[in-house]
């Protein structure tokens, strides 16, 4: 028998500034419960500076001090944070479960449009609403007219599952016109036509389809260095998985989203911030099958996942398009289809911090070296008082998108 829902996540928050909020989930154990837990508090901008999840296969304990990532607004919305974190556990409670098992059904999608003239920080605002309201975008097609008028289309698909609803339409509309500023602005939400593709990932295809394979090549080197142990010798059930590495956000998620990938399961992990900004990571982990990891072409693989996923969790770059300057974004897609929380929001709100306009954008799914990914595009419009063309200018902008996605 399960707790009551509300002992599922207790939130205890600092007592005052720079006092770690502390966040425990009791709950049944599942595969990847750890992806889907750092998941959250990724995306609603927390990191994790100490950590501790044990399970004995059936249920676990998980606690995890967390601090608001650097560079992002600090007001943290606990309400929202403590429901995403409940639904992202099991639960043995009949009803709760029925809802459950309605989630992992595959979700129907939406096109939003959206017409108004543009204005600086746009798509950010629109953005920010739509994760308000826990919708998700997924594809997107954005551009501004020679007249000034920002058309947007959003591919999106809803965490309620109550965008059927006119109710929850009209809500919608009524937030974003908020957003959009103008009496004649338009919100129309309808389902997504089959010329969507859905969720899936088609492969990538443009003339510039060299550049992104080589954003997207695992031979691209990162910065900083990482040390990852295996070792079969301590534990007789259970392989001991060791990383250190320099600490950022959203570290905690990639490395439990990659093993989640792996189809391995944790047993214990802790996490723990040490001198110099680094941070020590131990895991004892079996595979879903309850076998210890002895073969050495998986540990191979594991490791050099974990290695480049976590010195580029995402890839940047700024490219010149004959007289246009494109943004590249390339963030990869989990095996069970998710991708990185929060990209879009991040990417706009660096662009509106330096004033810099989005002339076009596209967010689109793509297949790229056998490897799911998102791919965002992004036009920028140039600035007076800024040279986009500069190199050094370029480098900057990369630098700054590259620091807030996963600095």
């Amino acid at each position: 028998m399960g707790f009551p829902c509300d002992d599922v996540v207790i939130i205890r928050r600092g007592q005052k500034k720079g006092d770690p909020s502390v966040i425990t989930i009791n709950c049944p154990d599942k595969l990847g419960l750890g992806a889907d837990i750092s998941r959250v508090l990724l995306e609603f901008g927390l990191n994790v500076v100490r950590g501790d999840l044990s399970t004995d296969g059936k249920w676990c304990l998980g606690i995890f001090w967390v601090l608001p990532a650097d560079g992002l607004p600090k007001t943290i919305r606990w309400a929202p944070l403590k429901q995403q974190l409940i639904a992202a556990c099991p639960t043995t409670r009949p009803h709760l479960l029925l809802r459950q098992l309605a989630v992992c059904k595959p979700k129907k999608s939406y096109l939003l449009k959206t017409s108004s003239m543009d204005t600086m920080g746009l798509l950010n605002g629109i953005t920010q609403t739509l994760w308000e309201v826990e919708l998700i975008v997924h594809k997107m097609i954005a551009t501004v007219t020679p007249d000034g008028k920002a058309l947007n289309m959003f591919c999106i698909t809803d965490s309620r599952e109550m965008l059927h609803e006119k109710r929850r339409q009209d809500d919608l509309c009524l937030r974003l016109k908020a957003i959009l500023g103008e009496a004649t602005s338009y919100c129309d939400i309808s389902p997504a036509g089959s010329e969507w593709g859905g969720l899936d990932c088609a492969p990538f295809y443009s003339a510039y389809s060299a550049s992104v394979i080589d954003l997207c090549s695992d031979n691209r080197q990162g910065s900083g260095k990482v040390v990852i142990n295996i070792d079969n010798s301590l534990s007789p059930g259970h392989t001991l998985l060791q990383i250190c590495c320099k600490d950022r956000r959203g570290l905690m998620y990639d490395c439990m989203r990659i093993l989640k990938d792996f189809q391995i399961q944790v047993a214990y992990a802790r996490l723990a911030t040490i001198a110099k900004g680094g941070v020590e990571i131990e895991l004892f982990i079996v595979h879903k099958d309850g076998k210890k990891i002895t073969d050495p072409v998986k540990q191979q693989n594991l490791c050099s996942r974990l290695e480049v996923e976590i010195l580029q969790p995402v890839r940047v770059a700024i490219m010149n398009r004959g007289p246009e300057i494109e943004l590249l974004v390339a963030a990869p897609i989990s095996i069970s289809g998710q991708g990185r929380p929060q990209v879009l929001q991040d990417i706009t709100g660096v662009l509106k911090s330096l004033g810099i306009c989005i002339f076009k954008a596209d967010i689109g799914r793509y297949l790229v070296e056998d490897r799911q990914w998102e791919i965002y595009r992004i036009l920028l419009t140039d600035k007076l008082d800024l040279d986009l063309s500069s190199s050094h200018t370029q480098a900057h902008i990369a630098e700054l998108v590259r620091t807030r996605l996963a600095g």
